[in-house]
């Protein structure tokens, strides 16, 4: 760096004062996004098309239904089903979170609090007030959480972990393996590792997960792909800034709109569909139906990592041959003229 242009950055820094007012701006222009991109969704949690279905008689259908969409109109999908077997099978498919079956002795709601805890906590005591003044409503949970995670908080907060360390491995990729193959390489050993070990202690040790052991641990590989990938394609293209832009994307936005505790649909819409279509939502619901419900539900998910891994993969190739195109090329004859240069200077000492 010449002296020149040393003075000339010098002159083009602002005052430390002033930069660090600058700093402090700059920050206070960040926080001022984070907040109401965490707090909002959060405090406004409420059921929003939440589908659900409903059998029984006609008339006491039509009277539910009028009951359940009364308060709101746009709370509630409500889906009739011929009998108690067809509405059992929407909500083991993740068509619908919970059924309603309506019989001569009272009503019972069926849920599966493994889909989302807080929306068969929700219609819980929707189904109680709704049957206030009558026989109470039996609840049947068709598909509950393990009995060392009874209320989901272990699932949620395992699955941080995963997008940090996902993170973490493609930024350390990034600075230390510069070589195409072998970054590759490295990404896909993390992924199997992290799917490997991301099983044995979320479902082996601490007991959160349902399902299988493989399924499960392929799952978790996908998703850390997915994520490990994007940022480290994103750094391969961009640089340093493609890390930040990864991390925020990957992080910060579907972190908030990953409804990983709660369900995609009681968050602000459109934000919760959103939310879907980043790797932390759709890894979640992903994850949900491979270990609680045989897959179901899953595929959209599954389609929505792999094209995230694959872009994530494509950009690293990108930024890989950008670097080669742009690197110098030698000269005609330069390594032989270096090596005779070596070796007159070696006989004339």
């Amino acid at each position: 760096m010449s002296v020149r242009f040393k003075e000339s950055l010098m002159r083009r820094t602002p005052p430390p004062a002033a930069l660090a007012l600058i700093i402090a701006a700059a920050v206070m222009a960040l926080q001022s996004l984070l907040l109401p991109l965490f707090a909002a969704p959060a405090a406004n949690l409420g059921p929003r098309d939440l589908p659900v279905v409903v059998t029984g008689p006609a008339p006491a259908v039509a009277a539910f239904t009028a009951r359940i969409t009364a308060a709101d109109p746009d709370a509630f999908e409500v889906t009739e089903v011929a009998d108690a077997a067809a509405a059992d099978a929407a909500v083991r498919g993740r068509e619908a979170y919970a059924a309603f079956v309506l019989g001569p002795q009272g009503a019972q709601l069926h849920v599966a609090s493994a889909a989302a805890p807080a929306v068969a906590s929700l219609l819980t005591v929707a189904a109680q007030q709704l049957g206030a003044g009558g026989p109470p409503v039996a609840v049947t949970d068709l598909a509950p959480l393990p009995a060392d995670d009874p209320h989901g908080g272990g699932f949620a907060s395992g699955f941080f972990p995963l997008v940090i360390t996902s993170i973490l491995a493609a930024v350390a990729l990034f600075f230390a393996v510069p070589r195409f193959g072998a970054r590759i390489a490295g990404l896909l050993a993390f992924a199997a590792l992290s799917g490997t070990i991301g099983a044995t202690v979320l479902q082996g040790w601490l007991g959160v997960v349902g399902g299988e052991w493989l399924p499960v641990a392929g799952v978790i590989a996908l998703i850390t792909l997915a994520i490990s990938a994007t940022v480290n394609g994103l750094a391969s293209v961009a640089g340093p800034r493609g890390i930040g832009l990864g991390a925020a994307l990957v992080l910060l936005v579907g972190n908030a709109l990953g409804a990983v505790g709660a369900a995609p649909e009681l968050l602000p819409q459109p934000w919760g569909q959103f939310g879907q279509w980043l790797p932390i939502g759709a890894g979640a619901t992903l994850l949900r139906s491979v270990a609680w419900f045989d897959g179901a539900g899953g595929t959209p998910a599954v389609w929505v990592l792999s094209a995230w891994a694959a872009v994530g993969l494509a950009l690293v190739g990108l930024g890989w041959l950008g670097r080669k195109e742009d690197a110098p090329q030698d000269a005609p004859g330069a390594e032989a003229h270096e090596a005779a240069r070596r070796l007159g200077a070696t006989v004339a000492g």
